[in-house]
């Protein structure tokens, strides 16, 4: 029997109007994961920044590795600013904060 994934709707910030149906648990590990390490108010923290704290909260099950943790990073960083939950600072390089 294959196992039934459940799903979850991601949107972006860039796309509006736009949605696609993922994983909810990596949805939900890497949503989880991302408003621990980025930090609320400004200057908050680089893209790079936030992966590296990222990284380590990720459950092994599903990111062996790290694997395909960018990916995800950055469709959750899109989805949580186009729900108003974090919020992009206009610089080189981004930074990310919590609202």
């Amino acid at each position: 029997m294959s196992k039934t994934i459940e799903r979850t709707e991601m949107r972006s910030i860039t796309s509006p109007g736009f949605a696609m149906q993922v994983d909810k648990a990596k949805y939900d590990a890497m949503k989880d994961a991302l408003l621990a390490a980025v930090p609320k108010g400004k200057p908050g923290l680089t893209v790079a920044e936030v992966k590296a704290g990222v990284l380590p909260l990720l459950p092994e099950a599903l990111f062996p590795g790290g694997a395909k943790a960018g990916w995800w990073l950055k469709g959750v960083q899109l989805d949580l600013e186009a729900r108003g939950l974090i919020a992009r600072e206009n610089v080189k390089p981004l930074r990310l904060h919590r609202l």
